[in-house]
Parts: structure tokens; C-alpha cells; sequence
């Protein structure tokens, strides 16, 4: 449930290490003939011009390069989302999936990556539907989805009338808003949802309508706010945390979840771990006034019922 996760977003999950797909435009290194750094800058200093034309070509080269690696890294990031939803159709008709359908309909060329993009799949699977993807056949390397997995505490699923996928999906939608300042567009969120496959105004067999979901009951059971941005014209509308996720889910299960899906640790963002920490205290001290007014109650009652 995506950008990638340095710049705050809450993208497509990221994966453990980007593949450059090669070095063609880097800067190559010096030979033999270069060997001596002063010499080299006289005699480009001589030439006068040559030595924007190199700082040019250098930055042209820079930029394609960065340019070839977010091509490659949305192309991943697509690649994943497809083979998601390839995966869950054909759980429908419960039939086991080979390693072959996925390269043939979804993975084509980037085959080599398989490893990668089946274990991102397979993250996606587990925290955002609730599914747990199995290979139990290693040698004709073919896969089945077990349904039913509890992706959080019981009692968490309980809230959410026991629905993993639409448990995955509005924990989606509260990481995006954690992850983006406590607040998200309403923009940002259906892109989210484009980037896994799940279109807000289409039907999809987990969800029903996606948008309707969100709005008629993530909302109205006050799991999420839903506002007009403040002096917005025309009129622009945000998502923020609604008082029941404040209550149920913590700030650190949420980085949690955000956390695994990018294959790295809460610590990874400095400031919403602090703001996580902050929160696991204030519930800490919230949790032992309770408590402690809970037992001066019984020994009140007690001594009410002895006299």
C-alpha cells in the first residue's frame, strides 16, 4: 500500500536492493595514460573549452544513469503489482500456479529477477491481503495460496469484523497517512491503490468497490477522517488517522507494518520512530493510570461489601 519510503510516500513496497540492469553511460575509470591528476587538469585548463564540455557530458551521463534506475525501479514495482493480482485470480479458481504461467503472463524478460519479484509478491500476499504464499512442490516449482492467514492480533481482525484483506488494505491506507506527516491527499491514496492493482471505482472480488470501502465504512466507522483541505479551490479533500485507529492500532505497529513491506527496519525513518516512541509511552502511562484506577476500584468495592 507507493513512493519510496526516504521520501515519506508509501508506495509499492521496496525491494532489499535495486538491480541496475547494467552501467552503461557511467563514467569510466582512468588508464594508464591518465596516471597523473595535474598534468590532466593543465592540459584541459589549455584547451579553455574543454572543460565544460567534460562537466556537461559527465552530467548527461549522471542523468540517464538515474534516469535508467527509476524506469527500473517503477518497472519492478509494476511487475510486482501484476503478479499480486495474477496470484489472487488464479486462487479463485483453486487450482495450483507454476513458476512458468508467472514468467509466461506476467514476469517475461525480467526472469532473472524471479527471486526477488516472488518474495515481494509473496510480502504483499502475506501483509495486505492476508494470504500465504507456498511452493509445495520444489521440483515442478508450483505454488498455492493459503487464505485465512491472520495477518495481525486477533483482537485487531475482531474490530474489523475478522477480514484480513480489509484489514491489510486500511493499514495501507494509515501507513501512507503516518508515513506522509499524519495526513494524505485523497490523491495520494487512490494512486496507492492504483499502484497495487486495485482500481478505487472498479470492483475487486477481496474488496467490493475499494473507494465505497474506504468512504462508507473505513470512514464511517471512524477509522479514518475524511476533510476539505483548508482554503483549497477548487475544492481538495485529505485522509488523516479517525479516533478508533488512534484507540486499536499503535503508531509502532503501523511503522512495523510499513517496515516489513520494505524489507528493512523502523529505524530506517528517524522521525517517525521518535513519534512512534513518544506514543508507545503516552499509551504505556495511559495503560498504567487505568489499571491503577481499576484496582483502587476493587479495593473500594471490597471494603464496601466487608462493611
Amino acid at each position: 500500500m507507493l513512493q519510496k519510503p526516504e521520501s515519506g510516500g508509501l508506495p509499492v513496497p521496496q525491494a532489499k536492493g535495486e538491480k541496475d540492469g547494467g552501467h552503461d553511460g557511467e563514467p569510466q575509470a582512468l588508464t594508464a595514460s591518465q596516471e597523473s591528476p595535474k598534468e590532466d587538469l593543465r592540459s584541459v585548463r589549455e584547451e579553455g573549452s574543454a572543460e565544460p564540455a567534460l562537466t556537461r557530458k559527465g552530467a548527461r551521463a549522471l542523468a540517464a544513469r538515474a534516469l535508467a534506475r527509476r524506469r527500473a525501479y517503477r518497472r519492478l514495482n509494476r511487475t510486482v503489482a501484476e503478479l499480486v493480482q495474477f496470484l489472487l485470480v488464479k486462487d479463485k479458481k483453486k487450482s495450483p500456479i507454476t513458476r512458468s504461467e508467472m514468467v509466461k503472463y506476467v514476469i517475461g524478460d525480467l526472469k532473472a529477477l524471479f527471486p526477488e519479484i516472488i518474495a515481494r509478491a509473496a510480502e504483499h500476499l502475506r501483509y495486505v491481503f492476508g494470504f500465504r504464499l507456498k511452493q509445495f512442490d520444489r521440483k515442478h516449482h508450483t505454488y498455492i495460496l493459503i487464505n485465512k492467514l491472520k495477518p495481525l492480533e486477533e483482537e485487531e481482525k475482531e474490530d474489523l469484523g475478522g477480514d484480513g484483506p480489509k484489514l491489510g488494505l486500511l493499514m495501507m491506507i494509515l501507513g501512507l497517512i503516518y508515513m506522509k506527516g499524519n495526513s494524505a491527499r485523497e490523491a495520494q491514496v487512490w494512486e496507492m491503490l492504483r499502484r497495487l492493482g486495485v482500481h478505487p471505482s472498479k470492483y475487486h472480488f477481496l474488496f467490493g468497490y475499494p473507494k465505497r470501502l474506504i468512504m462508507e465504512d473505513f470512514v464511517q466507522q471512524r477509522y479514518l477522517n475524511y476533510r476539505r483541505q483548508p482554503h483549497s479551490n477548487p475544492p481538495e479533500y485529505e485522509f488523516s488517522w479517525g479516533p478508533r485507529s488512534n484507540l486499536e492500532i499503535s503508531k509502532m505497529k503501523v511503522l512495523g507494518f510499513v517496515a516489513k513491506l520494505h524489507k528493512k527496519e523502523p529505524q530506517h525513518w528517524p522521525a517517525q520512530y521518535g513519534e512512534a516512541l513518544a506514543d508507545e509511552a503516552d499509551r504505556a502511562r495511559a495503560k498504567a493510570r487505568a489499571e491503577a484506577s481499576m484496582r483502587a476500584r476493587a479495593r473500594a468495592n471490597a471494603r464496601a461489601t466487608v462493611h
